[in-house]
């Protein structure tokens, strides 16, 4: 609720574009990465929300989509949107949730990496926690 208020109060009260603004590449980039994690976070949440049936209570490993990569794959959809939001309107309150929002959320796909490492003995060993190849 914090972060609501305080974007909504910076883009109402405080932030001024030109009118040409929303030719920028700024904005254009930041709208494109901000559907483009918005895609991923709704195809990730589906992807788990389908693991269990009604009353399961066993873990399973995630399949699929940037699945296949990573053990994070909505933390960094969340993460791209949060980018996304800090490029297109080019302001330090979204920029300061953004870097916010991966430290925390990158540290939880690390953890969550962890614990599925530990938990699976056949968990994918090229998966890394929440960037491709890397991390």
């Amino acid at each position: 609720m914090g972060n609501g208020l305080l974007q909504g109060y910076y883009l109402a009260y405080c932030a001024e574009y030109p009118a040409e603004w929303y030719k920028d590449i700024r904005f254009s980039s930041g709208v494109f990465l901000f559907i483009l994690g918005m895609a991923i976070n709704i195809h990730s949440d589906y992807i788990l929300r389908q693991l269990r049936k009604p009353g399961e209570l066993t873990y399973k490993i995630p399949q699929g989509g940037l699945f296949t990569y990573i053990s994070g794959a909505n933390f960094l959809g969340e993460i791209i949107e949060w980018i996304g939001f800090a490029l297109a309107t080019w302001s330090l309150p979204a920029l300061a949730f953004a870097f916010f929002s991966l430290c925390f959320l990158g540290l939880r796909a690390f953890h969550h990496h962890r614990f599925y490492v530990k938990i699976f003995e056949d968990y994918p060993k090229s998966r890394k926690a929440l960037i491709p190849f890397i991390f």
